[in-house]
């Protein structure tokens, strides 16, 4: 029997789209919510605990680094078992991991709480993608995860604001006994609305076995590459255990590449990188968000803890960021559809490079509405290019693959701002450490000298953002979707 096309099934169903988005959206919100309120309690969690910078990025690169070890093999499973098991699954595993975290009496068992809702995070968010593209006709695309995108943003903002509030109020545990209530809505929506026979007609229609050795030795790649590069151990970068991780890394991505390319069901095709477009996409985008990592980890230590601002007006700010990304996800969604992704994909990049340059020149005295602006600016940047660029993976394969090359654009998503947060924390951590401060973020702003090292080492960070932005700017420049052409010649006929 022949399955139906997804234009055909989408036009006769619009009702369910918006339904089946809805509660895909407030899933991607509160997921979203969960990792970006953390930011805003970052300086509160270690002066609970009593920790350094160093320790308490972990609260932040522990969770990304498991939401990428495990979003492809999850991506997998969700293409074996179903979409929306998987999705409802990770949900219940997040709500009790924010409940661990809530408790944690020390700071290892907090972490390790953080890292098993990453489990949780990486099973919903490997799926997100996949089953709005799925909801939504081929020529939506570009609305489709433009709304999406919004969502998110929703989120991002969000996060910062409830934290400012709850941290003004209670004590930072606060967060995560509240942030259970929207998990538990999220599950209920998915659970009453997503109907597993619409969402798994554009799964492959053959169950296939899953990839347990592709799985082992990516996840085992992604968890060796993120370790080396945030030297936990402060060991200097020439050490045995540095060079051995780096040639670890090799060795087990060139296993991958070459026990993928040689089964017949392999847990990702590395064909679909001899698509140019899908190939330039994906670097594109694993440069891009590595880029905007600073701004993310960096901008609330520098304004809770060097700058002295409460975390209410500090998280006002930072809201900024995501209000902008909102704003231009719509907009940029609905224009993409129209005149194609590229224009907008450069357009994004450039805004990124002209905001990361005007980091490099922030210093204590910085007037805060000029803070203002160029977070704005970042926002407006990523949901500029986070939309066209996506559309570009998407749009780059065929729909029998939504689910993998979904949940694979998360994982460069995911790749990119563990490496991201992981080399901005190392080049901060670094050039603090060289000039004798290795202190606790409360001791910041006493510290005499402290604050200027700090800068000497967000202006590091910064330049490097610099580099990859420009990088992301001329691939994306390189970047030619010949399928937008037909997609627009078939609307206009």
């Amino acid at each position: 029997m022949t399955k139906p096309s997804h234009q055909t099934v989408m036009h006769t169903d619009e009702n369910y789209k918006w339904k089946a988005f809805a509660a895909i959206a407030i899933s991607a919100s509160t997921q979203v919510l969960s990792v970006s309120m953390v930011f805003v309690a970052l300086s509160a969690i270690a002066e609970y605990y009593g920790i350094t910078l160093r320790a308490v990025a972990w609260v932040v690169i522990a969770q990304n680094l498991a939401i990428s070890a495990l979003m492809m093999p999850m991506g997998r499973i969700a293409d074996i078992i179903g979409w929306k098991k998987v999705h409802l699954t990770g949900l219940s595993i997040s709500a009790i991991a924010c409940i661990i975290t809530a408790i944690a009496p020390s700071f290892e068992l907090m972490l390790f709480a953080r890292v098993v809702m990453a489990v949780g995070i990486s099973m919903s968010t490997a799926v997100g993608s996949a089953m709005v593209v799925a909801v939504f006709p081929s020529e939506e695309r570009g609305k489709a995860i433009g709304s999406h995108t919004t969502a998110v943003a929703v989120g991002g903002a969000s996060g910062p604001i409830f934290a400012g509030i709850v941290l003004n109020l209670f004590a930072w545990q606060a967060l995560f006994w509240i942030i259970v209530i929207p998990l538990v809505i999220s599950f209920l929506a998915g659970y009453f609305v997503l109907d597993d026979r619409k969402l798994n007609q554009f799964r492959a229609e053959k169950r296939i076995p899953f990839d347990f050795i592709g799985a082992l030795l990516s996840a085992t790649a992604i968890v060796v590459l993120a370790l080396t590069i945030n030297n936990p151990l402060n060991v200097s970068w020439f050490s045995p255990l540095i060079i051995g991780g780096s040639v670890l890394v090799s060795l087990l991505i060139y296993s991958f590449i070459i026990w993928e390319l040689k089964i017949t069901n392999p847990m990702f095709d590395l064909r679909m990188f001899k698509n140019s477009v899908f190939s330039k996409a994906v670097l594109s985008r694993f440069t891009g968000f590595m880029a905007i990592n600073p701004f993310r980890l960096l901008t609330p230590i520098y304004l809770i803890s060097l700058r002295g601002l409460n975390e209410g007006t500090a998280a006002s700010l930072i809201f900024l960021t995501s209000v902008g990304m909102a704003i231009a996800a719509q907009s940029s969604g609905r224009l993409t559809d129209r005149f194609g992704s590229r224009p907008f994909t450069i357009v994004g990049f450039s805004t990124l490079i002209i905001s990361s340059l005007s980091m490099v020149f922030i210093s204590e005295s910085t007037p805060l509405t000029i803070i203002a602006v160029i977070l704005l600016m970042q926002g407006l940047s990523h949901g500029i290019w986070g939309v066209s660029n996506n559309s570009q993976i998407m749009g780059s394969v065929p729909t029998s693959v939504l689910g993998t090359v979904g949940a694979f654009s998360n994982l460069t998503r995911n790749t990119g701002n563990v490496t991201g947060q992981a080399l901005a924390s190392a080049l901060v951590v670094a050039i603090m450490t060289s000039q004798g401060f290795d202190i606790p973020l409360s001791e910041l702003q006493t510290t005499t000298g402290a604050s200027t090292a700090f800068l000497d080492g967000w202006r590091i960070a910064y330049i490097a953002a610099l580099i990859l932005s420009v990088m992301s700017l001329v691939v994306s420049i390189l970047t030619r979707p010949d399928f937008e052409k037909k997609t627009r010649t078939n609307l206009s006929s």
